[in-house]
């Protein structure tokens, strides 16, 4: 008896899987010639030629081009056709909600920023909003998500997907943000099924450092790499944690959340109420660095948002760290890379991983000075020596791996031409 449609090794099931193969080859590749296609495959001419003419019949390839500067006549070249589908990812902060869409080849067609100043949500608000009117935190990602919509010039409905990347993370079995204090609106029980009502499209939450891992392990440092931590600093000191080749969430989803981890030097975390302070967080996140600074005799201390202080002063460290007169900036970058290393050496002493990523602007200002400070650091508190890079994705690494997520996703369902 003949196997049904689905069952490993029908016509039907072959096909989709060389379908899929060929699909990623021009996803990592480019354009392709049908005989270029069918040497990275294995298939023969006739067959790449059926399967071009059933991924172009199907809306996902098109012919673009011939190649050229080859001896002999010049070979039609196939491309993944860019309209078969889009995915969009938002990153939301208290300050601003940045949204983007690209295309299935991950372009980016459209991206818009919401500002969100001084937004608040409070039980008493919401009491007194008018019946069947969206919650402001309802309002605010359909507004950032339909302005990079309109900017892509597409409608909501051409969305196949979206992730939405925030600090913290949304508990698997309360459906709540939870490590997200900061974040106002955010920690309705109802928000979750509000924003399902509102979006014609599947929406996927994660975490934003988690997000950054992800750009990094797809396009940046961590490619090729099954088992690393990223260590995230801007407004909050955080960690993501890939092993075996996936990201580790933990039970609540707050796996990574090192602020809150206890290390010496630290006030303890159960002592402090205050956001974002106490354990790693107090000793070696960005509030710290302009403390430290003033501490030391550092010139000319930046006021303003912790983050972006904390970037100047250490990429000023760097920079002058090694001239005459830069003691003061020697001491900063060295005890900053002392304090960084002392919480990375219980995660690595816990983890073992084969490389850590340092993220975020207040790290990456550092450059290569600081990180090989912390390296050293490190190899003095800690057993296992995994390698330290700097990130590379540095444009929106949260957006880009919300893109990235979404996309994955996208691709697996609308390349699947069993279906």
């Amino acid at each position: 008896m003949a196997g049904t449609a689905g069952t490993p090794g029908t016509p039907r099931v072959l096909r989709a899987m060389n379908d899929r193969a060929a699909l990623d080859l021009l996803l990592e590749h480019g354009p392709l010639s049908r005989t270029r296609i069918g040497r990275l495959t294995g298939l023969s001419k006739p067959t790449a030629s059926q399967l071009l003419a059933r991924l172009e019949a199907a809306g996902l390839v098109r012919a673009t081009g011939t190649s050229e500067g080859r001896p002999g006549p010049n070979a039609q070249l196939y491309a993944l056709e860019p309209t078969a589908a889009y995915a969009a990812g938002l990153d939301v902060t208290p300050e601003r909600i940045r949204a983007a869409v690209a295309d299935i080849t991950g372009r980016t067609a459209g991206e818009y920023e919401l500002r969100t100043p001084g937004r608040r949500s409070s039980p008493r608000a919401s009491s007194t909003r008018r019946a069947g009117a969206p919650s402001p935190v309802v309002q605010q990602v359909t507004d950032a998500l339909d302005g990079a919509v309109k900017a892509a010039g597409l409608a909501r409905s051409d969305v196949h997907r979206l992730v939405i990347g925030t600090p913290g993370a949304f508990d698997p079995n309360t459906g709540r943000l939870r490590y997200a204090s900061h974040l106002p609106g955010w920690h309705s029980p109802t928000l979750l099924d509000e924003l399902a009502a509102a979006l014609p499209m599947p929406v996927e939450y994660e975490n934003d450092v988690n997000l950054v891992a992800l750009a990094e392990q797809r396009l940046g440092a961590a490619r090729g790499h099954e088992d690393f931590v990223l260590l995230w600093n801007e407004e909050g000191l955080g960690a993501a944690l890939v092993l075996g080749g996936r990201l580790h969430r933990g039970w609540t989803g707050g796996a990574g959340e090192v602020g809150f981890l206890p290390v010496p030097g630290a006030p303890l975390v159960r002592q402090v109420t205050k956001a974002n302070s106490g354990g790693y967080q107090a000793l070696a996140g960005s509030q710290a660095v302009p403390e430290l600074a003033r501490e030391l005799g550092v010139p000319d201390v930046p006021s303003g948002p912790y983050a972006e202080a904390a970037a100047t002063l250490v990429a000023r460290a760097a920079e002058h760290a090694g001239g005459p007169g830069g003691g003061a900036h020697r001491e900063l970058l060295r005890t900053y890379a002392t304090r960084l290393a002392t919480g990375l050496a219980s995660l690595v002493s816990v983890l073992d991983p084969e490389l850590v990523v340092l993220s975020g602007s207040v790290l990456t200002a550092g450059g290569e000075v600081l990180r090989g400070l912390v390296q050293a650091e490190l190899e003095e508190l800690a057993a296992a020596r995994p390698r330290l890079v700097l990130g590379d994705v540095r444009t929106h690494p949260v957006l880009r791996g919300a893109l990235e997520s979404a996309l994955a996703a996208t691709r697996d369902e609308v390349f699947d031409t069993s279906r």
